[in-house]
C-alpha cells in the first residue's frame, strides 16, 4: 500500500471519500459525548470539525490529528450540570482548554520534567481508572439493568443487551478499518435493533430542516464549576503526550520534536476552549483516527482537515442532529457499559506497563486514595473551595505524591530482605 505523507495534496475526487471515512471513524464517540451530557450532538460536530481545523492551523500542518469529544470529561460536565447547569460546564471546558495553554508554554520553556513529577503513572493510571468506574453507575442505569425488576420482558432491557453484544463482537472480531469503529457499529446494531421494538420514533426528524445553524449553547463562569473541571485537565495533558507519541511511531515522524509538544497542546487547548464557547464538550486527539492512519498508511493532513470540514457542514445540517437524537437511551446504555469500562481498563494498562510495584505502600496508598474518593463521590470544602468526586481524587493524588517520601517503601522492601537473609543466615 502506497505511502501518502503529511504534506502530500491529493486530488479531491480521492481526498474526499479519505475524509469521509475519517468522519465515521470518530463519528460514534463524538456524538455519544454530547448524547450523555445533555449537550446537542451538532453543536459537538460543530466544535470538532473547526476545532481540528484550528488545531491544523496552529500545529502549522504538521500533525495528522483529528480532535473529537473528550470522554475524561463526561462524569465532571454531568456533575456541573447537575449542581450549576450545562452553561457552567461549558465555562469549565473553556477554562480547561486555558489550562493547556499554560502548560504548552511550560513545556515550551522548561521541558517535561515537571509533568513527570506532578503526575507519574501511578497517579495518571489511578485517576483513569476513576474517570471509567465512577460513570459505571450512569450506564447500568441507562442501559435498564438497575433494580430489581429487571426482566428481557422488558424492551429497553433487549436493546442494550443486544447492543452491548454487538459492540463486543465489533471490537474483539472485525478487522482493517471496521475494527477501528465498534462503537459506531454497536449504535448502529442497536439502533436498528430498537426499531424492531418500538423505541425510535422519526417526529422530530421529518419536522427538521435541511439547513439551519447548531444548537450553540453560550458558556457561564463560577469558580466552584471551574474547580470540579480543572483536576482533570491534568491527566488529560499526559494522556495528550501518550497519544502524540503513538501518532509519531505510527506515522515515522517526531512530532515531539517538530512542531513540538508544545504546539500541539496549544492547538489542542484552543480547540477545547474554542468547543466550551459553542456549547461543545472538551476536545482530545482521537485514536480511532490514529487507527485510521495506520490502516491507510494515508497520513495526509489534508485529508484530515477534509474530514473536519465535513463534519463542520454536517452540524448545520438540523435532520442530521434530530436523527441522532432519536437513538435511545438503552442503546446509549449499551455502547456505553463497553466504553467505560474500557476507559478504566485503559487505567488499568497505564499502571501495568509502567511497572508500578504495589507492593511499596506509597504506590498502594496513593491509588487507593485515589480510588475511594473518586469512586465513592466524596467531597470536601475549603471556605468557598468544594472539591468533589473526581476533581477530590486527583488533587488528592497529586498532593500525595509531592509529599510522600519515594524511598519509604524501598527502604522498607530492603529492611524486610536483610531480616529474612538474617534468619536464613541463622537457621
Amino acid at each position: 500500500m502506497k505511502r501518502i505523507g503529511v504534506d502530500e495534496r491529493l486530488p479531491l475526487v480521492q481526498m474526499l471519500p479519505l475524509g469521509i471515512q475519517h468522519l465515521f471513524a470518530m463519528f460514534g464517540a463524538t456524538v455519544l459525548v454530547p448524547l450523555l451530557t445533555g449537550m446537542h450532538p451538532s453543536a459537538a460536530l460543530f466544535a470538532s470539525g473547526t476545532g481540528t481545523l484550528l488545531f491544523i492551523m496552529i500545529t502549522k500542518g504538521k500533525v495528522p490529528a483529528y480532535l473529537g469529544s473528550s470522554f475524561a470529561f463526561i462524569a465532571p460536565i454531568i456533575a456541573v450540570s447537575a449542581s450549576h447547569g450545562l452553561s457552567y460546564a461549558l465555562g469549565g471546558a473553556v477554562v480547561v482548554g486555558l489550562i493547556y495553554v499554560i502548560a504548552a508554554a511550560l513545556i515550551g520553556r522548561i521541558g517535561l520534567g515537571w509533568i513527570d513529577r506532578l503526575l507519574p503513572p501511578v497517579v495518571i493510571g489511578s485517576v483513569i481508572m476513576v474517570i471509567g468506574l465512577g460513570l459505571a453507575g450512569v450506564a447500568a442505569d441507562m442501559a435498564g439493568l438497575l433494580g430489581d425488576s429487571v426482566s428481557f420482558a422488558n424492551p429497553a432491557v433487549r436493546v442494550s443487551v443486544f447492543t452491548l453484544v454487538a459492540t463486543i463482537l465489533a471490537s474483539v472480531f472485525l478487522k482493517g478499518f471496521f475494527a477501528v469503529i465498534p462503537i459506531l457499529l454497536g449504535i448502529a446494531a442497536g439502533y436498528i435493533f430498537a426499531m424492531t421494538q418500538g423505541l425510535v420514533g422519526f417526529g422530530d426528524v421529518a419536522a427538521a430542516g435541511w439547513l439551519g445553524m447548531p444548537q450553540f449553547v453560550r458558556p457561564s463562569f463560577n469558580w466552584a464549576a471551574v474547580i470540579m473541571m480543572a483536576p482533570v485537565a491534568l491527566v488529560t495533558i499526559a494522556e495528550h503526550l501518550g497519544d502524540v507519541m503513538v501518532l509519531s511511531r505510527v506515522v515515522g515522524e517526531d512530532f515531539l520534536k517538530k512542531p513540538g509538544l508544545h504546539r500541539t497542546l496549544l492547538g489542542d487547548g484552543i480547540a477545547t476552549a474554542w468547543a466550551g464557547l459553542w456549547g461543545g464538550p472538551p476536545n482530545t486527539t482521537y485514536g480511532e483516527n490514529v487507527g485510521v492512519l495506520a490502516i491507510t498508511k494515508v497520513y495526509s493532513v489534508w485529508v484530515i482537515g477534509t474530514a473536519a470540514v465535513c463534519a463542520a457542514i454536517l452540524s448545520f445540517v438540523p435532520k442530521v442532529g434530530a436523527l441522532i437524537s432519536t437513538i435511545p437511551v438503552p442503546v446509549m446504555g449499551g455502547v456505553s457499559i463497553v466504553l467505560f469500562g474500557v476507559i478504566a481498563s485503559s487505567g488499568v494498562r497505564t499502571l501495568v506497563e509502567s511497572g508500578i510495584d504495589y507492593s511499596q505502600k506509597r504506590n498502594l496508598i496513593i491509588s487507593s486514595v485515589i480510588l475511594v474518593l473518586g469512586i465513592g463521590g466524596a467531597g470536601i470544602s475549603f471556605g468557598t473551595l468544594q472539591l468533589h468526586g473526581m476533581a477530590l481524587a486527583a488533587v488528592a493524588g497529586i498532593i500525595l505524591n509531592l509529599v510522600l517520601p519515594e524511598d519509604a517503601a524501598s527502604e522498607d522492601a530492603e529492611e524486610s530482605a536483610a531480616a529474612m537473609a538474617s534468619a536464613a543466615e541463622k537457621a
